[in-house]
């Protein structure tokens, strides 16, 4: 991301109050933008030029050409090794790469083969999104994704196969219930599933740790400016891990972080989940009784690809900026290791993932 670049100069971490929720919102809008997409590397390239500028003193204060380019930045490099995400995996493709998929399983009348086939396919994307954006000091071996992605395959479909067969054996129910709890079948499988697709890909975190690091002032552009302290020019030097975000040292793995990264990471995507599986299946419900989609039955498709799209949009930032991704808390809620070492007032922080 925008810190790993070259420069003395730290940049501010957003234009948005951070502690706040709707602050989170708006610059999680900003990283989750369709349009940074188009840049391409020349793009990137110009946006990363521009931030080292700065960094390096050439540019006195931050602009708006420079949030852009912060943005840019942002939403292609991975936080913790600095390199592009591949662009399909991207939290700014995150819709657009769950549209088909969404609309797949959320399509009326599917048998198991396309029930299974759909969740399979979700649960393939999932995995990837997953391990892309997830905290890359605890990497996962091969073996093991593959592993985690079979259990998160066969917990989906168990779950959505099993919920398929019982739903019809509910005869004391009505058949417009009856037919609203088929259309939410999907919402249990893709919302269960897509906890504990988290969990397994990112199992190594809780059981070796992530690295933790004591907080420090956020920077701000009224005080970006400052020059650095001689500290931090030998925290560079150093080979042990260093935080990007504030050039500090590691001071190790932490399981209680990493176990609390992990679950708010999954909390995030239920939220994520949770409006977009519900909220167009039953529209669309009310929607199919209406007499113009009667006659035009040719439509549904497409009706139900514009729900799911525009309910995509508005929900994955308010989901995503319910924790934050630079999570801090007082380092004696960790491993004693961690006790009395905490940076401003007794604060560590890390990288929550996305």
């Amino acid at each position: 991301m925008s810190a790993s670049l070259p420069g003395h100069r730290a940049l501010p971490e957003s234009q948005y109050d951070l502690s706040t929720y709707w602050g989170r919102v708006q610059h999680t809008a900003g990283i989750t933008d369709p349009s940074t997409l188009f840049v391409g590397s020349s793009g990137l390239e110009q946006a990363k030029n521009l931030l080292v500028s700065y960094k390096q003193g050439q540019i006195p204060s931050m602009n708006p050409e420079l949030w852009r380019a912060k943005k840019i930045v942002d939403s292609t490099l991975h936080p913790d090794t600095g390199e592009p995400v591949f662009l399909p995996f991207r939290m700014s493709c995150f819709v657009l790469s769950n549209l088909v998929v969404t609309a797949g399983m959320l399509t009326p009348g599917l048998g198991n083969r396309g029930t299974i086939a759909w969740q399979v396919a979700n649960q393939s994307l999932n995995v990837a999104i997953n391990y892309s954006n997830s905290n890359k000091s605890s990497p996962l071996s091969w073996s093991k994704i593959a592993q985690s992605y079979f259990l998160a395959v066969t917990a989906s479909c168990s779950v959505a196969v099993g919920l398929n067969s019982l739903v019809p054996r509910l005869k004391s129910l009505s058949p417009s219930t009856r037919l609203i709890l088929t259309r939410l079948v999907p919402f249990a499988a893709v919302a269960s599933a897509g906890a504990l697709n988290v969990f397994l890909m990112r199992g190594e975190e809780m059981r070796t740790g992530i690295d933790v690091f004591p907080a420090k002032p956020k920077v701000t552009t009224a005080n970006s400016a400052a020059k650095p302290s001689p500290a931090v020019a030998v925290a560079v030097e150093e080979k042990t891990p260093v935080d990007e975000e504030n050039n500090s040292e590691s001071l190790g793995k932490s399981k209680k972080a990493a176990t609390l990264a992990v679950a708010e990471t999954a909390a995030s995507r239920v939220f994520n989940s949770s409006p977009i599986m519900v909220i167009p299946p039953l529209i669309l419900v009310r929607l199919q009784r209406a007499a113009w989609l009667k006659k035009n039955p040719r439509w549904t498709t497409p009706v139900n690809l514009g729900l799911i799209l525009a309910t995509s949009f508005v929900a994955l930032p308010l989901a995503l900026a319910a924790f934050p991704q630079r999570q801090r808390l007082r380092a004696e809620s960790l491993e004693k290791e961690f006790h009395g070492r905490g940076g401003e007032g007794g604060l560590v922080e890390f990288n929550r993932g996305i």
